[in-house]
């Protein structure tokens, strides 16, 4: 699934589990009538707290920007009787959910030692400059946000940069750019 599509509308009936998500929270809007309600995801990986990290990953890949509302955690938190800062912290613990906005497109570098040593910080230098950003913060049109990641789990084509959910290895600088390119190119059309 890609990450952070926007558009459409949400809804909100009675309290009891129903935002929908697959949009925008604040605008109420969702994609192509694609949509499940947090009741729903809940529903479908099952009510029990070990479940919670595939409930979280749905439901962030429901917002378009790739962020868990506090909404969708006070909804969540209701639903499987489990406190907003149980699910906070679980959710504050992983780099792989944000509690804040991001971009339509997350950029994770790797930068655990076999990235580094294979020249990780002159792909982050060079990341950097394209998108006019610095770790942590997303384009000024949305499109994009950089972080760097401790492990990608593919040392052995390291360095390593994961767009979304897509892995790229043995990158070098010129590489790393041209495939934030042809990303950019796609966003924009």
């Amino acid at each position: 699934m890609r990450r952070g599509v926007a558009c459409g509308v949400i809804t909100r009936d009675s309290g009891e589990g129903d935002i929908a998500v697959r949009g925008d929270l604040r605008t109420g809007t969702f994609c192509g009538g694609e949509s499940m309600t947090i009741q729903e995801i809940v529903n479908k990986h099952g009510n029990d707290r070990e479940h919670l990290l595939a409930i979280l990953h749905d439901v962030q890949d429901g917002s378009p920007d790739n962020s868990l509302h506090k909404e969708a955690i006070e909804t969540l938190s209701h639903i499987m009787d489990i406190t907003v800062a149980d699910i906070v912290g679980t959710a504050s613990f992983y780099t792989m959910f944000s509690l804040q906005p991001r971009g339509r497109h997350i950029v994770r570098l790797c930068e655990s030692p076999p990235c580094y040593i294979a020249g990780e910080e002159n792909i982050l230098a060079a990341l950097e400059k394209r998108l006019g950003v610095k770790v942590g913060e997303t384009t000024a049109d949305g499109v994009f946000t950089l972080e760097t990641t401790s492990c990608l789990g593919a040392c052995g084509v390291a360095p390593v940069m994961m767009v979304d959910d897509e892995v790229y290895g043995h990158l070098t600088e010129s590489e790393a750019v041209r495939i934030i390119e042809t990303i950019a190119a796609s966003a924009a059309a």
